[in-house]
């Protein structure tokens, strides 16, 4: 990483990228130039930033916020690939375009509304080496709920033990009713329960992650990725839920505390929600998934 010394002097060949940052955003210049000023503050590992845009009008990079932490990311050596994909043919098939640009061992799947605090993601990058699963990731925090305890909703948090292991979460396992964990500010609540230090963190069992989620590209691409999307159509949800499920049976998956992740608690640009990909994918259309892509409070 360069430092602002340095953002003048001739740039010098990048870092290997240990991680590419996927971030898909539609719409939303505002938050895509929060999200990359956090993307900006990491200091490691190296990593490289793919933003692809959907938007109706001008591409959101184009805003002038955004616009300049493009240019900050650049300046430390961050390389970073702006690209327009259109036609919109579903969040899954977007997913799935990211991922075939990536290259490196891990991949942020990192939603364009989602601030990440200094350190995050070398934390995840930490984690995922150590647990060698298939995926981690820090669910999104709303701050507006920092005084909303909800301890109905967290009783089921249950830490990993041991090693993160393959497992397979559908309604009615154990797994699946943790999906609750990740409403409002829980997870921020049961990082102070756990009096956590810095520099300290938990893996633990989930249902599913949204948001900002680390993979290792190789697992994600052997169970599939999101290749699925296919079969969907244009108007769907919780493509995320399907890959980290189909992941999760072949190496598994664990979220991390404490969350270094807020949500920034803007409008879903995803309204359309009648088809949930879970019941068309993976075939159980009498067991619907509670709303799993949007931040629920």
């Amino acid at each position: 990483m360069r430092f602002s010394e340095r953002w003048a002097q001739q740039q010098d060949r990048p870092d290997q990228a240990v991680v590419d940052v996927l971030v898909p955003t539609c719409n939303r210049p505002a938050e895509l130039a929060v999200t990359l000023a956090g993307l900006a503050a990491q200091q490691e590992p190296a990593f490289a930033v793919v933003v692809s845009d959907q938007s109706a009008g001008q591409p959101a990079w184009e805003h002038p916020a955004a616009a300049a932490m493009v240019r900050v990311l650049e300046a430390q050596g961050r390389p970073v690939m702006l690209l327009r994909h259109l036609p919109r043919r579903g969040l899954a098939e977007h997913r799935q375009f990211l991922l075939d640009q990536s290259t490196a061992d891990q991949c942020l799947f990192l939603d364009d509304d989602v601030w990440l605090e200094p350190g995050a993601l070398a934390r995840l990058s930490l984690a995922l080496d150590e647990l060698q699963c298939g995926f981690v990731g820090m669910a999104p925090q709303g701050l507006s709920f920092l005084d909303d305890r909800r301890p109905h909703q967290t009783a089921n948090f249950k830490a990993w033990a041991g090693p993160v292991t393959p497992e397979r979460v559908r309604p009615g396992t154990p797994e699946f009713e943790q999906w609750p964990l990740h409403s409002a500010a829980n997870l921020s609540h049961l990082s102070a329960e756990l009096s956590l230090q810095p520099g300290q963190w938990v893996p633990y069992h989930v249902a599913w992650l949204g948001g900002c989620v680390l993979y290792r590209r190789e697992a994600l691409n052997d169970a599939g990725g999101f290749r699925f999307w296919t079969s969907l159509p244009d108007g769907h949800a919780g493509e995320d839920v399907v890959a980290q499920w189909q992941v999760m049976e072949r190496y598994g998956g664990a979220g991390i505390l404490p969350s270094g992740a807020v949500h920034l608690e803007s409008p879903t640009t995803v309204t359309d929600r009648a088809v949930e990909a879970y019941d068309v994918v993976l075939g159980q259309e009498s067991a619907r998934t509670p709303q799993s892509s949007g931040y629920a409070t």
